[in-house]
């Protein structure tokens, strides 16, 4: 499976930016799609997930409220909708495919065995 992640760059605090994932190489059935960030020097983090069956979404706190994962079956794509963005969203944004859909492990990196190369999103005055 291949993931490209397209949409991220510069914005202001306050703005929105809307990232997407498209998927290729594979079915997508049961499958977990995520969004995951990593700001310099840290640690990769969760950020929101969806069930590719059902489309049930789950939120890292700090995006809640503001972030909307959905995802385009048509078009094997997921879409990060991120408003009201803050200096501390500032990071490389990964879509990752988790292919066994497990929903205990949606936030644990480790479950996802594809990942794209990253976009970065850089919120800056």
């Amino acid at each position: 499976m291949q993931l490209v992640e397209s949409g991220g760059g510069l914005v202001e605090p306050g703005g929105s930016l809307r990232l997407s994932c498209v998927a290729s190489g594979r079915t997508l059935t049961n499958v977990n799609m995520a969004w995951f960030r990593q700001p310099t020097g840290k640690e990769r983090e969760f950020v929101a997930a969806i069930r590719w069956r059902g489309g049930s979404t789950h939120y890292a706190d700090s995006v809640k409220g503001r972030f909307t994962i959905s995802r385009d079956k048509d078009k094997n794509t997921i879409y990060l909708q991120m408003n009201s963005l803050k200096f501390e969203d500032t990071a490389v944004y990964y879509c990752a495919a988790d292919p066994g859909g497990i929903i205990t492990t949606l936030r644990t990196p480790d479950a996802y065995d594809f990942w794209g190369r990253g976009t970065q999103v850089t919120v800056s005055s």
